[in-house]
């Protein structure tokens, strides 16, 4: 977003631009690529990192893959980026990704 162009660039700077394609998630994905199991989370009301882009990048990410791994996408709701969550929310959130790692490393 707009208040981290200092650190990252911007794709509006036509010299910065090929950089943050470089290192960009969501374009450097190979469609017939096997990815690992991998779980996107986001929040439905994320004021810092729209939502729509985990979703753009959970479905391209999808459409790529050609293992048998998961692919999938946890959406908090009535959620932000984390400032003032709730402990249930943080709770069931940590839960979540354990339970998706302990899953996906075949874990006992």
């Amino acid at each position: 977003g707009r208040f981290w162009t200092d650190d990252y660039g911007s794709a509006d700077n036509a010299e910065e631009f090929p950089a943050l394609l470089k290192y960009s998630p969501y374009h450097n994905l190979k469609p017939g690529t096997r990815y690992p199991a991998t779980m996107v989370t986001t929040a439905d009301t994320d004021d810092r990192v729209v939502p729509g882009h985990s979703f753009k990048f959970a479905a391209r990410l999808q459409a790529a893959h050609t293992g048998t791994t998961p692919v999938l996408i946890r959406i908090e709701t009535s959620a932000g980026h984390g400032a003032g969550k709730p402990t249930a929310k943080i709770i069931e959130e940590s839960s979540d990704e354990l339970a998706f790692l302990v899953r996906s490393l075949g874990m006992k």
